[in-house]
């Protein structure tokens, strides 16, 4: 265990905090909650490249603890009638779909390496920017749920594809 990946793993112990001030109305201390473990999503993989501190560890807890923290906060807006429920259940769904095919490639092929893509990290940014407006209150927030619906719905496709090209090389 590494700075960075204490980064990682404070993302996901956050998380549970995020959540509990969403379902109990306490948007300033969720905005702070998730304003850090965003910045930490940052960090992690700043400090890791920096310090040359990349580990295998890191590489498959980074994107877990992304989707634990983004499930679960878009989750307890859908709960608290914050986002329409078709939103969560694209994130959702999106995010297993993700896991189960990379358990499936897993099992059946020797491809181990699942390197985030560009459209990974655009949509990642995409959410946490909406749960972020959404927490502050923002006009705008509106609007933003089919940029953010958008890049979560190309994510999950651009991964098939890249998916499909891979195990084609392997």
């Amino acid at each position: 265990m590494n700075s960075a990946n204490l980064l990682t793993a404070a993302r996901i112990a956050m998380t549970p905090f995020v959540i509990w001030s969403i379902l109990n109305g306490s948007q300033r201390v969720a905005l702070l909650l998730l304003a850090v473990a965003a910045l930490t999503d940052f960090l992690d993989g700043a400090v890791a490249r920096y310090y040359s501190l990349e580990t295998r560890v890191g590489a498959y807890l980074d994107p877990i603890a992304d989707k634990v923290l983004l499930s679960g906060v878009f989750l307890a807006f859908g709960v608290a009638s914050v986002v329409p429920w078709w939103l969560v259940i694209l994130i959702f769904a999106r995010d297993i779909y993700i896991l189960l095919g990379v358990g499936i490639i897993l099992a059946l092929t020797r491809i181990r390496k699942f390197p985030p893509s560009m459209w990974g990290k655009i949509s990642t940014f995409v959410q946490l920017v909406t749960a972020l407006i959404c927490l502050v209150k923002h006009p705008v927030f509106p609007a933003l749920l089919w940029p953010c619906a958008a890049f979560t719905l190309w994510s999950g496709i651009h991964y098939t594809v890249r998916s499909i090209e891979s195990m084609r090389a392997h």
